[in-house]
């Protein structure tokens, strides 16, 4: 029972404190200005790829696509 105790005080006080740094760490990591580029670059991923902008009438025509497509 003495090894459950010590093992419960290292962690109410010690690995909490590594914890909290480790957070406190990766949060300063993440809002570092030299990270700017990175995260816009990963924001816009999605759009990579786009031509142009999507209109109503690529959207219709990608629903009955959509539709058919469900329907084999």
């Amino acid at each position: 029972m003495e090894t459950y105790t010590l093992l419960r005080a290292f962690a109410d006080s010690w690995h909490l404190l590594f914890m909290f740094c480790f957070f406190i760490g990766v949060f300063i990591y993440i809002l570092r200005p030299s990270g700017k580029k990175i995260h816009q670059d990963t924001a816009n991923m999605i759009f990579r790829n786009d031509d142009k902008p999507d209109t109503p009438d690529n959207r219709a025509r990608q629903e009955r696509h959509a539709d058919l497509r469900e329907a084999k």
